[in-house]
């Protein structure tokens, strides 16, 4: 039986037959009885699940029971879209694209928004950059240096707090958003004002893409993920990111080309950032190395390189690992402490 045809029949039983085909959606009251029959519904199935934990296996029915419970709220779910002017084999194929979206790859390759164009006008596909933290009169920053051209990129950033929380080390998450999203209008400016980009055309798409706007969403995506991060450990050991943020995040970007990603490759490249992110702050620094075609973001601890050839930059060429391998050692003078901290002594982790 098809979703529609259940609820074509099940309409047939309703006892207060009324529908809501207002376009403005405001209630009339009618929708209060489903809504309420659905909630009634819902608590009978968890009252079969508590007489299943209190009798165990003398509760021989609980299948069966469990069975009819579902079937009335299928049938109050059919009603209460019904009230609505819902019809439910859309919803449930909306319901199915979005979990889809949350919790699957996607099934094919994404592309690259800038592919196509002059290799100047291009995110490099590789990249490595060093976070070096300095302390001048009382005073901590963070200066992020492309390891290719030696070169600072961007202005040493402090935390603008009143107190230390590492938010110096922010330009982490605009790294993990090139390497997974193949998306950052910051990144893009940064290396359009050292010289080593130039603006994309036609001057439209650069316009609406790389502007201003789109800095100043990417921007707040940063600061609101910092601050749904802040509230959760930062993320350390999470799996997924609360959907509602996702979702936050999606509509914020629904006007620019970056909507095409997923709630699952938001997701990915935020605990992916968080990640470095946090491994920076407990090392004070370090290397953070990226792939866009690979779609990867490696932490190295110290003044560890992997040393991808300048050549390796742009036109969407692979490059190789290579350079020098060895681990940076930390002083004498860290002491033992957590895992980001022995990660810093002892290792480097690929995110």
């Amino acid at each position: 039986m098809r979703l529609g045809e259940y609820q074509e029949r099940a309409r047939e039983t309703d006892q207060n037959p009324h529908r809501n085909d207002d376009a403005s959606g405001d209630p009339d009251g009618q929708e209060v009885i489903p809504l309420l029959g659905l909630v009634g519904e819902v608590g009978s199935l968890l009252s079969e699940y508590k007489k299943l934990q209190r009798d165990g296996k003398i509760h021989r029915n609980f299948r069966e029971e469990v069975a009819e419970e579902l079937g009335d709220i299928l049938w109050y779910v059919a009603n209460v879209a019904d009230k609505f002017g819902l019809d439910l084999e859309e919803v449930a194929a909306a319901n199915l694209a979005k979990v889809r979206d949350r919790w699957l790859p996607p099934s094919s390759q994404r592309r690259l928004y800038d592919e196509g164009l002059e290799p100047d006008q291009q995110l490099p596909r590789t990249f490595e950059f060093r976070f070096d933290q300095e302390r001048a009169d009382g005073v901590v920053r963070v200066r992020m240096v492309e390891v290719a051209e030696g070169m600072p990129t961007g202005d040493a950033l402090r935390d603008n707090s009143y107190e230390d929380d590492g938010y110096r080390f922010h330009d982490a998450m605009h790294l993990a958003f090139a390497a997974y999203l193949g998306w950052s209008p910051v990144l893009r400016k940064l290396l359009r004002d050292g010289g080593r980009m130039v603006n994309r055309t036609p001057e439209e798409v650069d316009d609406a893409e790389d502007g201003g706007r789109g800095q100043v969403v990417e921007e707040a995506i940063v600061a609101t993920a910092y601050i749904y991060a802040e509230d959760h450990a930062f993320l350390e050991g999470a799996r997924a990111i609360d959907h509602e943020l996702l979702r936050h995040i999606m509509r914020m970007t629904r006007n620019l080309e970056v909507s095409d990603r997923s709630a699952w490759e938001w997701n990915r490249a935020l605990l992916a950032g968080f990640d470095v992110w946090r491994q920076l702050r407990a090392c004070e620094g370090g290397c953070v190395v990226g792939d866009m075609e690979r779609c990867s973001l490696q932490f190295r601890p110290g003044a560890e390189s992997v040393g991808w050839p300048a050549s390796a930059r742009v036109g969407g060429r692979k490059a190789e690992l290579g350079g020098p391998r060895g681990i940076a050692e930390r002083s004498a003078a860290t002491s033992e402490g957590t895992t980001a901290e022995a990660v810093c002594r002892t290792a480097s982790t690929s995110v």
